[in-house]
């Protein structure tokens, strides 16, 4: 549904070798000597007893938590907790990017369709290079395998057709039905994702036709001129028909997908970079690739952000789509240079990164 919104706004050494003496002083008796009497039945019997007990079963299912635990410790860890949500994805430049908020049911490009993809609902093509959008047709096959619900996916006009192409030549190869609602949604437009929820694409600067997208919160606040009006008498108000709220937008997450700097600077950018968090990407953090190169390709380098940080006015920024090239180190010590010129809270993406200290 469409609809035309105002915003009002280890390794251990080893142990030496510990050696009993061969002599005792004379002062030493030998202890009396102890023999059981028949220790496998003895052992029968404490192995029944323990059985009877549940200790064994208490056990085995302190193991089995342990376990999850370990494993849930783990999915947790490749989560990223910023302004209330939990952002998590894969972004490495040229290879594939997909970044995922399970709170908004969505994906921001597919990547090569990481498995925590497909249970979002909603995905957000921002342009059509493969390691954004190469694991399209995966994503949507799997939903199918899985009989779930068919997913909405926005791509920008221009390309809706081509996309409409490729799913239609992976249905004849593969004789499968691939079900999406596939949605051309232009910047400005608005799509309700629910009731509380809008996204409007906006324009971003990369050597192909490109877009980002703003999720934005709905909420209702009492219009001005009714503000010094008592409970009763706003319900009574309210009853008769009279609309006494005004629907205000709120930026929550800003995603921009490959771009230059010029969307840094660009007013149409205004919502971005005052939602809540803003996930952009940094391809570039050294002199190796300067700032020409950067835009040359499309891209940004770390020090065009820097420069332009005084139109950066969101609480917490997502770093990502760095060139495979960057060690994790490197990136964080880059990282650093920016956080030092913006209040927001800088993070970087680095799953999938090797550290200078891997093997």
């Amino acid at each position: 549904m469409r609809s035309s919104m105002t915003i009002t706004s280890p390794n251990f050494p080893s142990m030496p070798q510990f050696h009993q003496p061969n002599t005792h002083p004379p002062s030493y008796k030998q202890p009396p000597m102890i023999t059981l009497q028949n220790p496998t039945k003895s052992h029968e019997i404490s192995t029944k007893s323990l059985k009877n007990s549940g200790f064994l079963s208490a056990i085995g299912n302190a193991i089995e938590e342990q376990e999850y635990r370990k494993a849930r410790a783990e999915v947790i860890r490749k989560g990223t907790g910023l302004e209330g949500y939990n952002i998590e994805g894969v972004s490495i430049g040229g290879l594939e990017t997909c970044v995922i908020i399970p709170e908004f049911k969505c994906a921001f490009d597919i990547g090569r369709c990481p498995p925590r993809a497909v249970a979002m609902n909603f995905l957000f093509i921002t342009h059509a290079h493969l390691d954004h959008i190469g694991g399209l047709p995966m994503y949507v096959a799997t939903r199918g395998l899985y009989s779930m619900s068919p997913p909405t996916v926005f791509v920008p006009p221009s390309i809706k057709e081509d996309v409409e192409n490729l799913i239609e030549l992976h249905r004849k190869m593969g004789d499968v039905e691939l079900n999406l609602d596939l949605v051309a949604l232009d910047v400005g437009e608005t799509y309700e994702l629910r009731n509380d929820l809008v996204v409007r694409p906006f324009k971003t600067h990369h050597v192909i036709p490109s877009q980002g997208y703003v999720i934005y919160s709905i909420r209702k606040k009492l219009k001005k001129q009714y503000v010094h009006l008592k409970g009763r008498e706003i319900e009574k108000k309210k009853k008769s028909g009279v609309e006494i709220t005004d629907i205000v937008l709120s930026p929550e997450v800003a995603f921009t997908g490959d771009t230059s700097s010029d969307f840094l600077l660009d007013p149409r950018s205004s919502d971005a970079l005052r939602a809540k968090v803003l996930i952009t990407e940094a391809t570039f953090l050294d002199d190796k690739c300067d700032i020409e190169h950067a835009r040359e390709h499309g891209h940004m380098h770390i020090d065009e952000i820097i420069e332009h940080s005084k139109w950066i006015r969101n609480k917490a920024i997502l770093l990502t789509h760095f060139s495979s090239r960057y060690h994790i180190e490197e990136i964080r010590q880059a990282v650093t240079k920016l956080q030092a010129k913006v209040p927001a809270k800088v993070v970087p993406l680095t799953e999938g990164f090797r550290s200078l200290y891997s093997p």
